[in-house]
């Protein structure tokens, strides 16, 4: 298989839907070998998101179970929200573990910035190791408290066998931790 020779060329663009955190948009595309293709994608607002990986010890990590709509159930993960307008990456790191599982951190480390589905969505996602976690509450926005659920680090074998966690950025960010924890 040759080597593409640039990007496609954008013919046109027409936004089909859009809501208050999304647009979809339809691009009719022309490949360098002349190829044309119509694709879709989703636009997010841009800001991004962070998701947390916080230990409340050196062997416990904190896990949220929250309602989730497109799969309509419980699902367990890390604590994870939206950058808000002008606000940094750490900041929103630190604010959504307030809002939560109350409690901020005085050691926040970038484990990897990821993209989440970029076949046809554009938003990035910032995963973050939380340390020095302290007694901190914030008013969130979210619908009902969340169930927070410590977990014993050595038993990740049986995390990943549990039902219901089995989000990709989940299931990534407790990967990245450990290879971050093991050096």
């Amino acid at each position: 298989m040759g080597k593409s020779t640039g990007l496609p060329q954008i013919r046109k663009r027409t936004t089909v839907a859009s809501s208050k955190l999304f647009k979809i948009e339809q691009l009719e595309l022309t490949f360098s070998n002349g190829v044309e293709r119509i694709y879709e994608r989703m636009e997010g607002s841009g800001r991004g998101s962070v998701m947390i990986v916080p230990m409340i010890d050196e062997d416990t990590i904190l896990l949220v179970r929250e309602y989730c709509a497109g799969t309509h159930r419980y699902e367990l993960g890390f604590p994870k929200g939206l950058i808000d307008p002008g606000e940094a990456a750490e900041h929103a790191a630190d604010r959504e573990l307030k809002e939560e599982i109350g409690y901020g951190t005085n050691s926040l480390q970038l484990l990897k910035t990821v993209a989440m589905a970029p076949a046809f969505f554009s938003g990035n996602m910032n995963i973050y190791l939380a340390k020095e976690l302290y007694s901190e509450q914030l008013e969130g926005d979210e619908p009902e408290p969340l169930e927070v659920v410590p977990w014993k680090i050595d038993n990740y074998l049986a995390l990943l066998a549990q039902d219901d966690f089995n989000e990709a950025r989940s299931i990534t960010a407790l990967m990245l931790m450990l290879d971050q924890l093991r050096g």
